[in-house]
Formats: structure tokens, C-alpha cells, sequence
């Protein structure tokens, strides 16, 4: 069964840069789509937004707009959230996860990997 498996993360201060990754355990894995989300304490896991694997499209939240891109590797089968500008209202566990074909549902989840941005 394929694995999402997430890393980068971290403590950043307000206005710098991070990039998360997240990597398919199978290389011949073809989702539809690959979704990045976040939930902060206290709060409900949020959609950031998402790329289309084979396109390339990307579609983003209000919020992230302009600061946030997401990026793929087909090859390497691995999505990217680079994210700058950040700010402390960004802190949150990030979680990576693919949408799959057959279910267009996000079935495979990545760990979670925990942002935090200081003022």
C-alpha cells in the first residue's frame, strides 16, 4: 500500500522560508492530485491548497496566495510546499496527501510535520 512520507518543517521567524516535501513509497503511484493542509492547535484541519499531477495546475487559498507555492517531481514522485513570507498565524502541523484515481478521494496521508513561525 503506497505511503505519503513528509519532511522539512520546522522553527522559522516571521518573514523567512520553508519547504516541505512529500514522497510516495511507490514510484509508480499516479494520483490525481496532491493536496497540502494544515491544522493548528485548537483548530480543525484547513485546506492550503493543491497541484494537479499530471497538469501541473495549482489552486491555493486566499491566504497563501503569493507566498506559498506547490510544486511536483513527477520522476521522483514528490510533491513540494515551499512556503515564504511566513507568518505566525502560519503555525500549524502541516500534512501532505494524494488524491487517487479510482476513490478521488485524499487517501494517503503523509504524517504531518509541525511549522512554527515566530514573531
Amino acid at each position: 500500500q503506497v505511503q505519503a512520507v513528509e519532511s522539512g518543517g520546522g522553527l522559522v521567524q516571521a518573514g523567512g522560508s520553508l519547504r516541505l516535501s512529500c514522497a510516495a513509497s511507490d514510484r509508480t503511484f499516479n494520483p490525481y492530485d496532491m493536496g497540502w493542509f494544515r491544522q493548528a492547535p485548537g483548530k480543525e484541519r484547513a485546506f492550503v491548497g493543491r497541484i494537479t499531477w499530471n497538469t501541473g495546475d495549482t489552486y491555493y487559498i486566499d491566504s497563501v496566495k503569493g507566498r506559498f507555492t506547490i510544486s511536483r517531481d513527477n520522476a521522483k514522485n514528490t510533491g513540494y510546499l515551499q512556503m515564504n513570507s511566513l507568518k505566525p498565524e502560519d503555525t500549524a502541523a502541516y500534512y501532505c496527501a494524494f488524491r487517487s484515481r479510482a476513490t478521488r478521494q485524499y487517501d494517503v496521508w503523509g504524517q504531518g510535520t509541525q511549522v512554527t513561525v515566530s514573531s
